[in-house]
Parts: C-alpha cells; structure tokens; sequence
C-alpha cells in the first residue's frame, strides 16, 4: 500500500453519507419488488401444477374411456396428499397406470407441491397450495 502524497485526499464524510443515502433509497424501493415478484412466482407455480393435475385426469379418463370415475376404493371425491401414483385413487392413478400391459405416467412426477381432490366427473380442485 502506498502513502498519500501530499495534497491527495480520500473521500469527505459528506460524499460518503450521499452515497449511503443513494444506496438506501434503491434498497427502498428494490425490496418490496423482489417480495412481490416472489410472491407472484409461487401463485404462478400453484396454478400451473394444478393445470397439469387437471389435464393430467383428464388424459386418464379419455385413455381409459371414462364418462365418471365410480368404484374401486375411490369414494368419488379423491385427495391426494402429494401421492399421483394413488390418485385419484388406486384404480385410477396418474401415475404410473398399467395400460394394456404398458405403464403410463400422466404426471411428471409421483409427488406434488399441492393437495387435490377431483370430483367423479374429473374437475379437479386444489385444496392447500403448498407454497
């Protein structure tokens, strides 16, 4: 590190407080933006998961060559509490369904963010989100 020379001077006590100052107004108004926008992602995210829920059922009911979904040891109304390989229920899964001897998965995955149920005509409806 070298020693000033003489006549050079650093930085005065009042150019320093008006940086601090600029820096605190950006953070003013850069904080609640960041909060917002992560909110919006997370109701974004709950709404895509249940639009792919819901075309996931009924992809299965169109497969399947269902009209209502009845029986089994599904009660018509089904939740899923993160499992899609036993919902809507065992008889008719989303996951992993044994189709003509081949397994299809409607859904990307077996477990989900949010809790569903869906109706014997294949409305599906999300219960918690999750987020």
């Amino acid at each position: 590190m070298r020693l000033p020379k003489r006549g050079e001077k650093g930085f005065t006590l009042i150019e320093l407080l008006i940086v601090v100052a600029i820096l605190g107004v950006l953070a003013a108004i850069v904080i609640p933006n960041v909060g917002r926008f992560i909110g919006r992602g997370k109701t974004e995210a709950a709404a895509t998961e249940l639009a792919s829920v819901q075309a996931a059922v009924f992809s299965m009911m169109v497969d399947r060559g269902l009209a209502t979904m009845t029986g089994g040891d599904m009660a018509v109304t089904g939740n899923s509490s993160q499992e899609m390989a036993k919902f809507p229920s065992n008889t008719y899964p989303l996951y992993g369904a044994n189709i003509s001897g081949t397994i299809v998965n409607y859904v990307a995955s077996t477990n989900t963010t949010g809790n569903y149920t869906v109706n014997a005509q294949g409305t599906v409806t999300q219960t918690a989100t999750g987020y």
